[in-house]
């Protein structure tokens, strides 16, 4: 049975968000995000290179490891970003206590941000604190090497967050297409690390008809591991099929597998005309989709400024056990090769560490629009991986990173 928890009009107000960018990748999307006013949060730049800190003056910055590093960074070595985080470990703890949640941003890669970052997260965790990190992987033009570093830690920073959530920058490369700037190409990274932090802070701090409050994002993002998010947003008549398909189909990345997930979260949001039938049609396409052993938990928030836009978010998380299967659209094979390209805008944030795609929707009743809240207990084990660390034999040599790439990564 699907739980479809139709969350009521609770305002989420205390609720205190705090986002830590890490490292020069980290910094540099919290930069982004403040220049797009995300509201509601608290912003913590960390890292081992002082002039990186520089500038900060909306949020707090600190210098990571300065008796370590000189304040002159990382040097792309992990280990040395790790050690520094463990130096100041104490003020992090005074900078993270009182938060309810903990989004930690880095591009992973790096010194600073691969190796501080793990650290952070579990500083974080020992506080009780819901904590989820949103990374980029590096582009393939920074290296085999870095790719492996990055991969060494995405592991290792999967055991100290609730739930992890990766960009892999190499799908972007066949969307920004050959000729775009080194500038613009990292801009287009910060971007989608941006929709996915307002996607998830926008479900418990804006007011809407049907409230996501903490406790729902609590409770399908709670020790979950792998996670993927996808925004979907199109105006005109058929808006509200066309932004949930975009949602849950990418052309561009591959598909959200909501069959796979334990929990999955849905926004809405919309000008004061929404209608019914519109939030129907979008919990029914969800529905065709989501596990039957799955909470979803489903919002609506009301923002006059998106005007004919409807603009729709999904979480999903839980998805380690997920599993090959064929993938079909509810609409039709088409709707998937041949993605609507009038008025739709869309980013996906996506484990890509197994191939999947979404099955056919088996034959389940339709969204009933009686509110029904049923209690799921998902206390389920999550699956246990090896400890990875970063190998010191992995180390990468200082000089071997050209130095535009250096302040990316540290």
């Amino acid at each position: 049975m699907n739980v479809f928890d139709l969350a009521e009009d609770n305002l989420s107000d205390n609720a205190v968000i705090k986002v830590v960018g890490v490292g020069g990748g980290g910094g540099n999307a919290v930069r982004h995000m403040l220049e797009n006013r995300l509201e509601g949060v608290e912003f913590i730049c960390a890292n081992t290179d002082s002039k990186a800190l520089i500038g900060f003056e909306t949020g707090v910055s600190l210098q990571l490891g300065s008796t370590i590093t000189k304040g002159l960074g990382a040097g792309a070595n992990p280990e040395v970003g790790r050690d520094s985080a463990l130096e100041d470990q104490e003020k992090i703890t005074q900078l993270l206590t009182g938060a309810d949640m903990v989004f930690i941003t880095a591009g992973m890669g790096g010194g600073t941000g691969t190796g501080a970052a793990p650290v952070i997260a579990k500083v974080a965790r020992e506080l009780g604190i819901l904590t989820v990190a949103v990374v980029t992987k590096p582009f393939p033009f920074e290296g085999r090497r870095r790719a492996r570093v990055a991969e060494d830690g995405v592991k290792e920073l999967r055991e100290n967050v609730d739930s992890l959530i990766t960009v892999p920058n190499e799908r972007l490369l066949p969307v920004l297409g050959k000729n775009i700037s080194l500038l613009k190409a990292f801009g287009e990274a910060n971007n989608v690390l941006f929709n996915a932090v307002q996607g998830i802070t926008d479900l418990i701090m804006r007011p809407g008809l049907i409230n996501v409050d903490f406790a729902d994002v609590r409770t399908v993002m709670s020790e979950m591991g792998m996670a993927m998010m996808g925004t979907g947003s199109a105006s005109g008549e058929d808006r509200a099929r066309v932004a949930a398909e975009a949602a849950i189909h990418n052309p561009l990345l591959e598909d959200i597998n909501l069959r796979g997930a334990r929990g999955v979260l849905v926004n809405i949001t919309a000008n004061e005309e929404v209608g019914l039938s519109e939030f129907t049609e979008v919990g029914g396409i969800i529905e065709e989709y989501a596990s039957e052993d799955a909470t979803v938990v489903i919002g609506c928030a009301i923002d006059p400024s998106v005007g004919d836009e409807m603009r729709v978010t999904v979480v999903a998380t839980g998805l380690e056990g997920r599993t090959a299967v064929e993938m079909k659209s509810a609409v039709g094979e088409s709707a998937v090769s041949q993605p609507v390209m009038t008025k739709v805008e869309q980013q996906v944030v996506e484990n890509t560490e197994a191939q999947v795609s979404v099955a056919p929707p088996e034959s389940k009743p339709s969204l009933n629009t009686k509110v029904e809240v049923v209690e799921k207990n998902l206390d389920e084990k999550k699956e246990s991986t090896d400890s990875s660390s970063i190998s010191s034999g992995d180390k990468l040599s200082y000089l071997d990173i050209p130095a535009f790439l250096r302040r990316q990564a540290d």
